[in-house]
């Protein structure tokens, strides 16, 4: 038989770690983000880093291009927009609506200064493309390895 240390607080963090899972189960797993924002409706972003640019990719269903906003400032990347609800006329008794709506604002501390004057946005099927260049100083340079 093995002795096992007794942790005072090991039953109360079990039943938390219970709790946790059961409204998860029912409520649903939120993303960190949706977390943070409780609820409110946060585009997914994905960031690169590929020849020399970083690129951001967020996914903006549904939305015009006019709705959207990017900026760069202070090595930080923003993008912000509304996404309008569908007015729908129903004289169904049920109706069931999983789609969010609303103002959202997505601001991320890019990793490496970038040249604000040189970033381009593109959008296409949904998906908004910010590509950003470096600043000279700031990409890697290789450094030639001499033979004597």
């Amino acid at each position: 038989m093995a002795l096992i240390r007794w942790t005072p607080l090991r039953g109360v963090m079990s039943f938390r770690d219970e709790m946790d899972r059961l409204l998860d189960e029912f409520y649903g797993r939120m993303t960190p983000a949706q977390e943070a924002l409780e609820g409110d409706w946060c585009p997914v972003m994905d960031m690169a880093d590929t020849n020399g640019d970083l690129t951001a990719s967020v996914e903006l269903p549904g939305l015009d291009r006019n709705d959207i906003k990017v900026s760069v400032q202070d090595d930080v990347l923003t993008v912000t927009g509304e996404k309008k609800q569908e007015k729908t006329e129903t004289e169904d008794n049920y109706r069931r609506s999983e789609r969010s709506y609303g103002y959202f604002k997505r601001a991320i501390k890019l990793p490496s200064s970038v040249d604000a004057a040189k970033v381009t946005a593109a959008y296409k099927d949904g998906v908004l493309k910010v590509t950003m260049p470096k600043l000279e100083s700031k990409k890697a340079k290789e450094i030639p390895i001499q033979v004597s």
